[in-house]
């Protein structure tokens, strides 16, 4: 297909729309996590304990500055405990809270149940197909700019 890029250019860009349109209805009906935290909190859910601001921002692929903002609010909805590095004291530690585990588990579940409904009418062989291309599709997007950055780097 000569256009396949511009055609998958488009269909992410629908699925993009239809992200904002469940994060907009998750927030107008069952506010926890701030609207676009969940992401980063699972992230930092999934790094190894008391992580630093630099692991979650290199991991999630954001500007140290934007982590910074984004981890403050956490902080501040009781979410993410934030703890002074006692091996570095300019540094700190970060840990998702009870509070913080059980608000995720809800968002997770809350999402699961829209996505089950959205994919009712389609056959387990579908949805697994969808899954294993997405995450090819990650992974080869994540591959191809790591790999433009370094040529960047060597001009």
């Amino acid at each position: 297909m000569e256009n396949a890029g511009r055609e998958l250019g488009a269909r992410l860009s629908e699925l993009l729309r239809c992200v904002r349109l469940i994060k907009g209805r998750r927030a107008a009906i069952r506010p926890g996590v701030p609207i676009g935290l969940a992401g980063l909190l699972g992230q930092i859910e999934e790094l190894p304990a008391d992580c630093h601001a630099r692991e979650l921002a290199a991991r999630s692929g954001l500007d140290p500055s934007t982590v910074s903002r984004a981890v403050a609010s956490l902080v501040s909805h009781g979410l993410v405990e934030r703890r002074v590095d006692p091996a570095d004291k300019r540094a700190s530690l970060l840990t998702v809270t009870p509070a913080g585990r059980a608000a995720l588990a809800d968002t997770y579940d809350w999402y699961g149940r829209i996505l089950d409904t959205a994919l009712a009418d389609w056959t387990p062989a579908e949805t697994a197909a969808l899954a294993t291309a997405l995450g090819r599709l990650n992974r080869d997007i994540e591959t191809t700019l790591g790999h433009q950055d370094n040529q960047e780097a060597a001009r």
